[in-house]
């Protein structure tokens, strides 16, 4: 007896060469979803990612682009039909960090930051949307499409030094819910995910030594720094049935870090 929940599902994971991207791509492998595995330059990461999907049981589809390009999103869609027929699933994930002072940033940190977090959401989904919309519910689904947006903790929590990223998921925020509320009506639910400190390469200089890996707990009042796949099996959860009614909701996996940890003693 088959009890994967996204059997016969295609998903579309952007940045899935590492992190949280792969885990997620990984967790819905699991679940019997094919995935495409998309990446912008780490060819070896997304090979890697493939190779743990196929591992997991399913299958898996390599395509290069970058989100921020309407060009490049078109052509990674017409891959992802011509290898599985269709897309169910879209895990918007592709994100960059291109820290600086604001008085120091400059225009071309600002906007390509905000092109690939927050523009490339907006490319990826309306391309989703237009596959859905080719379809009818049936019984093997209760939508007719899936869209889960991975957001950040600095969503709600400001971020100084980190001005464009924290205005780019900020942005995600009410895209997330100002699109679910466009399409529920035609059964296609949009999520999102919003994972405070994770342990990935992009902060492994922190994670990895003692002394700032204590300094970072002390704001998380679980007491200890996430895992992708704590990211991945909620993104798993929000693509199958099991959600249904979840739409336009940003899920925290942050242990408790947009909690006011500074209140945690009676403030």
């Amino acid at each position: 007896m088959n009890n994967h929940k996204l059997s016969d599902k295609v998903a579309l994971v952007t940045g899935a060469s590492s992190g949280i991207g792969s885990a997620i791509a990984i967790e819905l492998a699991k679940e019997g979803a094919r995935v495409v595995i998309n990446y912008r330059s780490d060819e070896k990461g997304a090979e890697a990612t493939l190779s743990k999907v196929k591992e997991a049981g399913s299958e898996g589809y390599i395509v290069q682009a970058d989100v921020s390009k309407e060009e490049d999103v078109s052509k990674m869609f017409d891959a992802a039909r011509n290898q599985f027929g269709t897309i169910d699933i879209l895990v918007n994930n592709a994100g960059i960090q291109q820290d600086d002072a604001m008085v120091e940033m400059s225009l071309t940190e600002w906007q390509r930051v905000i092109d690939v977090n927050l523009t490339g959401y907006f490319l990826c989904s309306r391309q989703a949307i237009k596959e859905f919309l080719k379809r009818e519910c049936d019984a093997a689904s209760k939508a007719i499409g899936k869209i889960i947006c991975v957001s950040s903790v600095h969503d709600i929590i400001p971020w100084a030094g980190h001005v464009n990223y924290a205005a780019s998921k900020g942005g995600v925020l009410m895209f997330t819910k100002s699109l679910a509320l466009e399409v529920a009506s035609k059964k296609i639910r949009v999520n999102a995910i919003s994972p405070g400190a994770i342990k990935t390469d992009i902060n492994a200089e922190v994670w990895s030594d003692p002394q700032k890996a204590q300094e970072l707990l002390k704001l998380i009042p679980y007491k200890r720094i996430g895992d992708p796949e704590d990211v991945g099996k909620v993104a798993a959860w929000l693509a199958s049935d099991d959600s249904d009614y979840v739409t336009g909701t940003t899920i925290y996996v942050d242990g408790g870090m947009t909690l006011y940890p500074g209140f945690v003693d009676n403030g």
